[in-house]
């Protein structure tokens, strides 16, 4: 009974360790943020990349963009507004902006000749 137990813990903490480390674009997935946006194109939103860019030497961006998805808004990148998104959680959102603002640093380097 008690290596029963045992096991049970081990494999509850796996699946926990595994849930916990999802990578950044499994969040934007389930999340729903690749709905509207992609990495490299603009779908009803900016690509993500461009959002990179546009913030590459903003220290505030991280701050402010966590307040746009999580309260919405509008008027930045064109007139289709995003919806609020509260249900994400922190831990998530927090991620998934570092993945995204880091995107300009993973550009392919030009070909050198």
């Amino acid at each position: 009974m008690r290596i029963a137990a045992v096991a049970f813990g081990v494999a509850a903490m796996a699946v926990a360790t595994a849930a916990a480390a999802q990578s950044p674009e499994d969040l934007l997935k389930k999340n729903g943020c690749t709905a509207c946006h992609a990495i490299d194109k603009k779908i009803v939103g900016p690509a993500y990349m461009d959002v990179s860019e546009k913030y590459r030497n903003d220290k505030g961006a991280a701050a402010k963009l966590f307040e746009k998805v999580k309260k919405g808004g509008s008027g930045v990148w064109g007139q289709v507004p995003m919806p609020p998104n509260p249900q994400v959680s922190d831990a998530d959102l927090k991620q998934m902006l570092a993945f995204i603002l880091d995107l300009h640093n993973k550009k392919a380097a030009p070909a050198k000749k």
